[in-house]
């Protein structure tokens, strides 16, 4: 097992409860604004915290560990610690699950979520990965690093927009996350048909697919935030009916009932309660005052530019909201 060691602290994870849960979508940005690993960071304490990277899933060996690294030192953690463990073996040893003792990070980076499963479940490793998260540390997932974290994993599957049988397999992910199952790289992969198949077979669970550069944050109380770029699809079957039972081969299913919900940045979900939690409206700046002429001039071009392009009209809006509240 490879272990790297970053500066030693004494400062300890907050010891509050279970801490938040990151699943992200896969190639998050690393260059410019970062939104969601700084967003990490943060939950993760800052410049006091201390982060461990677990680069088990990726195939690009030390590089995906020295990778993350030099984007959570530039990010200002001042101490963070690497683990790949290639073994159960490995991922037994005491002293890789003792760096997760002080952890209050938690970074699973992408790759394969079966290597990772199948080598860290159930080992001393993994028991690390879920005593730190009860005692408060954040945990992170990046595309195979975030289904993962799951009691159900979608180990691989096919991509495609129509549910077909046979089409994922499912796994015995880390057990962070219970009742539901997630997949990655959503919208870029076209992975629906899999994830309405696995759903339509086991309608307890929950599915959430999740864009590129986007994540949700999952709270203990199992609501969830969406920040990035993309979305979040929400794939609720407690109402679902199909013929999967019934299906051959690698045929379509027939799935009806289904209710999907497609969350951008902002918006949250209940998953208790399997609803939507609305967007919190943002305060209008008030607009400057203006004369009749210059009200009605103002409205003239606005009703010529509703119909050729209503986004420019709110583009005009939101840009003089702003410079209203300055």
């Amino acid at each position: 097992m490879t272990a790297t060691r970053g500066n030693s602290s004494s400062n300890q994870a907050p010891e509050s409860g279970p801490g938040l849960v990151m699943i992200i979508g896969g190639a998050e940005d690393k260059l410019d604004s970062k939104t969601i690993l700084s967003r990490f960071v943060r939950l993760a304490g800052g410049p006091n915290g201390h982060v461990v990277i677990i680069s088990t899933a990726s195939s690009l060996g030390d590089e995906a560990t020295d990778l993350y690294r030099e984007v959570f030192l530039g990010l200002g953690v001042e101490r963070v610690s690497g683990l790949r463990p290639l073994t159960r073996q490995e991922a037994n040893d005491p002293r890789g699950a003792a760096e997760l003792d002080d952890a209050t990070g938690i970074y699973l980076t992408g790759g394969n979520q079966l290597r990772l499963s199948s080598i860290v479940g159930g080992t001393a490793l993994g028991a690390a990965i879920i005593r730190a998260h009860e005692r408060g540390a954040v945990v992170a997932g990046t595309s195979a690093g975030a289904s993962a974290v799951s009691s159900h994993m979608m180990a691989f599957g096919a991509s495609g927009p129509t549910p077909k049988h046979r089409m994922a397999q499912v796994g015995a992910g880390l057990g962070l996350l219970r009742n539901v199952v997630v997949d990655q790289h959503f919208e870029q992969r076209t992975r629906l048909g899999r994830l309405l198949a696995v759903v339509a077979q086991s309608p307890s669970l929950i599915g959430l697919g999740l864009d590129e550069d986007t994540a949700a944050i999952i709270a203990p109380d199992e609501t969830f935030e969406v920040i990035g770029r993309g979305a979040v699809t929400v794939v609720d079957g407690s109402h679902v009916v199909t013929d999967a039972f019934q299906t051959n081969g690698h045929k379509p299913m027939m799935v009806s009932g289904a209710v999907l919900h497609s969350l951008p940045s902002g918006y949250g979900f209940d998953l208790r309660a399997r609803a939507l939690i609305p967007r919190a409206e943002e305060p209008k700046g008030r607009r400057r005052t203006e004369s009749p002429l210059a009200r009605l001039r103002r409205l003239s071009r606005e009703t010529a530019i509703e119909g050729a392009d209503s986004f420019d009209l709110e583009r005009r809006r939101r840009r003089e909201e702003r410079e209203a509240s300055e």
